[in-house]
């Protein structure tokens, strides 16, 4: 662990440790993590862990999806500073980014992230960007389904 710990020393080691839990099970460790941290409302937390997994996959099958999901987090994280515009933009570019991908993809339903993510939109636009809808009770979650 000591080692991961290194390698990853702009996490806190309390994501980091997180990280090592998610080890040895069907899916990396950063695409769990990234889970548990969006569900966690850490979203910035779910952006950086999930960025590790990309960056050296950007180009490969699931850089746009892993994209997707990452612009996914930073629009929450948009909402969370009230930055209610540019959390719209980066929705947008989860929504084509992901919109790549068939509706059932590692295990995630993309067909009801597409709808979660075009509910946020027509909440920031119905109101003009003048209300936040980000809220304690509004919060979003993503299930990995299980395997049949």
């Amino acid at each position: 662990m000591k080692l991961y710990l290194e390698r990853v020393s702009h996490k806190s080691a309390r994501i980091a440790t997180m990280i090592e839990s998610f080890r040895g099970r069907e899916h990396d460790a950063h695409y769990l993590g990234y889970f548990d941290c969006f569900n966690r409302q850490l979203f910035y937390e779910a952006h950086d862990v999930l960025e590790d997994l990309w960056l050296p996959d950007r180009r490969g099958a699931n850089g746009d999806f892993y994209k997707g999901l990452i612009q996914l987090a930073g629009a929450f994280v948009h909402l969370q500073k009230n930055r209610l515009r540019p959390a719209a933009a980066l929705f947008k570019l989860a929504r084509t980014n992901l919109g790549k991908y068939p509706s059932m993809h590692e295990q995630l339903n993309l067909e009801a992230v597409q709808l979660l993510i075009a509910g946020w939109l027509f909440r920031l636009e119905k109101d003009g960007f003048t209300i936040n809808p980000l809220t304690p009770i509004s919060v979003p979650q993503l299930v990995l389904q299980k395997k049949s």
